[in-house]
């Protein structure tokens, strides 16, 4: 159980982010892993408190309207633009008791359409049998469907895309593949007063190229039409999904939805940072492995690039597209990573990594926290003091804070402990 719990997030990433950092190119693109040359990341490095026009942010009031310039940055320049409107949200609710009845389990359906076979998210819910009033919650944005995350019976069973086919079919709950160790985990929180709830991202929208006219995305792309510079990619929408949940929990009485926690690991990693950004609702930001597009310094030129996520066959559908402009030009970025986690500014952020994840660079995002603690400062939160790259399993749990596990891609089981340590101090 506890191999199977090392790789929960990284379950079907593992195996190709090793084999990336093993390799001199990746899509025929160089990979560098020398220190020596990554060159110096402060040049054309944008200030997360100066003005697009030069001039200084000097206090809270003057934040904010710099925040909103930022915000647009990585919307016309990375993630894309939310939809204007919102989806008329409806969604079914099913109350019993779980894990043999120490647990209150809510199985919530979330439909983005009015149609009962339209685009839909599953969510699960476990929340502390004596809990007598609304509690604060861990969000967990996971790979696995919500019956193969637990062993619990009686979670209904998830649906997978197949990218040939572009169609949905269910996933049952085989005997001897259920349960990747959440189980405990989810019952550590339980007795610390935390519900934990957990969903599969690509009940949201789908994770392979050319997807925009399928799940939520479908909703407002229309059909044949080619993508706009801005237009949002797989990665903003997972978050606009996410956003769309919160307006449930704000009206489930059960959950205190002003104390919502939110994690995911890799490219949830990246969706969890931008659903923070754009979600002010989210008090709490904790992601995994982020990386380049997450909270790595793209300046670096370490690891993973810009050019990597967007060439062709891998990710670019996961973007605006006007992100690949920036693969042979990331000097000249108006962005970079430090100002997307000044965006969960005044909010605690943990930034959680590993120490042999070259391909996501951990001492990138490092860096990105280290020039982004000014905007925390100016808003009377307290920040590392030093700049030194800290060592592993050496958690700072400061408001902007960051933990880096002995080991590589994924959550290892500390990991768990970690987050919810930093939630103990903050929610």
């Amino acid at each position: 159980m506890r191999k199977l719990t090392v790789l929960l997030c990284g379950i079907l990433l593992g195996a190709a982010v090793a084999a990336a950092q093993d390799r001199d190119t990746i899509a025929g693109i160089p990979v560098n892993y020398d220190e020596m040359k990554v060159g110096d990341y402060r040049v054309g490095l944008p200030d997360p408190l100066t003005f697009n026009n030069g001039k200084p942010v000097k206090n809270a009031r003057q934040w904010k309207k710099r925040r909103a310039e930022i915000v647009k940055l990585f919307e016309e320049n990375q993630f894309g633009k939310w939809p204007a409107r919102k989806p008329a949200l409806r969604y079914d609710v099913e109350q019993d008791l779980g894990f043999d009845g120490t647990a209150r389990r809510k199985q919530i359906t979330l439909y983005f359409s009015e149609l009962k076979d339209g685009p839909r998210v599953d969510v699960l819910l476990y929340l502390p049998a004596n809990a007598t009033g609304p509690v604060p919650i861990l969000l967990n944005l996971s790979f696995m469907q919500n019956n193969i995350n637990v062993s619990d019976p009686g979670v209904h069973p998830g649906r997978r895309w197949d990218p040939k086919t572009r169609t949905v079919s269910e996933v049952p709950s085989v005997p001897g593949t259920r349960g990747f160790g959440m189980d405990a985990i989810i019952k550590k929180y339980l007795r610390e007063g935390f519900g934990f709830a957990t969903l599969c991202y690509t009940d949201i929208t789908p994770d392979f190229n050319d997807d925009d006219e399928l799940g939520l995305r479908g909703l407002y792309h229309e059909k044949g039409s080619p993508r706009a510079s801005d237009d949002w990619g797989s990665i903003s929408a997972w978050a606009f999904g996410v956003s769309r949940l919160v307006d449930y929990f704000e009206k489930d009485p059960d959950v205190d939805a002003k104390r919502i926690a939110l994690t995911g690991c890799s490219r949830l990693g990246k969706t969890t940072l931008w659903t923070g950004a754009r979600e002010p609702r989210i008090a709490v930001v904790m992601p995994s492995c982020s990386g380049e597009g997450g909270a790595a310094m793209s300046r670096r030129l370490f690891g993973e690039t810009v050019a990597h996520l967007t060439e062709p066959t891998r990710f670019p559908y996961q973007f605006c597209p006007k992100y690949a402009y920036w693969g042979d030009k990331m000097q000249l970025m108006p962005m970079d990573a430090h100002l997307l986690v000044s965006l969960i500014a005044p909010r605690p952020l943990l930034l959680q990594t590993g120490t042999t994840d070259n391909w996501s660079d951990p001492k990138g995002e490092w860096i990105s926290l280290v020039e982004a603690r000014k905007v925390y400062q100016l808003l009377g939160k307290d920040v590392p003091a030093s700049d030194v790259f800290p060592a592993a399993e050496q958690p700072i749990y400061h408001t902007l804070g960051y933990v880096m596990h002995e080991g590589g891609h994924g959550v290892l089981p500390q990991d768990w402990d970690y987050y919810l340590e930093f939630m103990k101090r903050y929610l």
